[in-house]
């Protein structure tokens, strides 16, 4: 057989797609996943719950009980629970303290010290409640020993309202030379930038990603892309000695906050709240 140009061309074509895309491939391992898909309790070799009123002035008390594997995945569950605050103190200025009941319970678990990881590609998909006063989060910390937030943190997906506008945002924070005071590369992008694609987004599962090198973090929904960092910039302040948080092993963590300083109103007829994770993986 006579080969002309046209047909070389579709030969090396195929020899490329033949060789080099399985090689490309073989690259990204399965390195670690959480499927969900054995109903009952969240497997505690792998997961830590916390308990109590954490952070933001948030309003969930957070408990085991309202995390449980059902159909295939991970449920958190917000749910109205009206009962005393076993850390009541009359008087009190601590937000944890002065509150003396517990209006709402939620779940927040996380894999620190059972599981950490430093670069690779981090997917999860998930389903997110969209109700006034939720304010559910993908998110990693850093492992070691320093402070918030020169341990470092990655927002692979936050969801909640901006000026009462709700928002999908995608974020990094380290530190500065002050206590508590992060420095944040922040992207709160419109939830109407989905919906107006799709007006039943939110039925819907959604992958969230991040691809984390030596050199950059990018968070991607549904293969588009939210926010990029450059890891030249996430140089802590003198708190965390000038490290980068950003090149060191990260926990995950899952949660469902409500109100609280982003959260916003709670609309009293959410409940019960679902937030459903179908997956956990990472690849390297």
């Amino acid at each position: 057989m006579i080969f002309t140009s046209s047909m070389k061309q579709l030969l090396a074509v195929a020899l490329t797609a033949l060789f080099f895309i399985p090689t490309a491939r073989a690259e990204r391992r399965l390195v670690w996943s959480q499927e969900f898909n054995t109903d009952g309790p969240v497997d505690t070799l792998v997961w830590n719950f916390e308990t109590g009123f954490k952070r933001n002035h948030e309003d969930q008390w957070y408990q085991r009980e309202n995390a449980f594997c059902s159909d295939g995945c991970l449920v958190i569950e917000a749910r109205r629970d009206t009962r005393p605050n076993p850390l009541f103190e009359e008087g009190s200025k601590d937000w944890r303290r002065e509150r003396p009941e517990i209006q709402y319970t939620s779940a927040s678990v996380n894999t620190r010290g059972r599981y950490e990881f430093r670069y690779g590609t981090m997917e999860v998909r998930a389903r997110i409640p969209l109700s006034s006063g939720a304010w559910p989060a993908i998110w990693t910390l850093g492992g070691g020993d320093l402070p918030w937030p020169s341990c470092g943190e990655i927002d692979v997906m936050e969801y909640y309202r901006k000026k009462g506008i709700p928002h999908i945002l995608a974020n990094a924070a380290w530190g500065t030379d002050r206590p508590y005071l992060a420095r944040w590369n922040s992207r709160a992008i419109p939830f109407s930038h989905f919906t107006d694609r799709d007006p039943h987004w939110g039925d819907k599962f959604h992958v969230w990603t991040m691809e984390w090198t030596p050199e950059s973090l990018r968070i991607l929904l549904d293969g588009e892309l939210l926010n990029e960092v450059s890891l030249s910039e996430t140089i802590n302040g003198s708190i965390g000695h000038g490290s980068n948080p950003m090149q060191q092993p990260h926990y995950i963590l899952l949660n469902l906050a409500l109100g609280g300083d982003n959260g916003g109103p709670i609309d009293p007829a959410a409940f019960p709240m679902r937030y459903e994770i179908d997956y956990v993986r990472v690849y390297q």
